[in-house]
């Protein structure tokens, strides 16, 4: 399932750093992204790949270079249908409270 892949993804705080590294400055090099954190090019790279297969990074090849560029899809799905869904009821139920004090009712 795609939303498992996206938590999973998400879970890890160094793949967050990478992706907020993206987010900053997208189409990044693997060279630039592994300069940002302490840890082999061999473990930024199987990050990355967990990123991919959520759909949350894609690439693009320019000769040599690839290039890493965040796809917000995904999250911004995973907003709508978990976080969206649980706080429009808590959400209108506090704007009627509003209206209720307000009101003196």
């Amino acid at each position: 399932m795609t939303d498992d892949r996206v938590f999973k993804a998400l879970a890890d705080p160094t793949r967050r750093f990478l992706l907020d590294l993206l987010f900053a400055r997208d189409g990044r090099t693997l060279t630039e992204l592994e300069s940002e954190l302490e840890m082999t090019r061999y473990g930024v790279m199987k990050h990355l790949r967990v990123l991919e297969d959520a759909n949350l990074v894609v690439t693009r090849r320019s000769g040599r270079e690839k290039f890493h560029f965040l796809n917000p899809v995904p999250i911004q799905q995973i907003h709508d249908r978990w976080i969206d869904k649980y706080t429009e009821h808590h959400t209108s139920a506090l704007i009627d409270l509003k209206d209720e004090l307000e009101n003196g009712s």
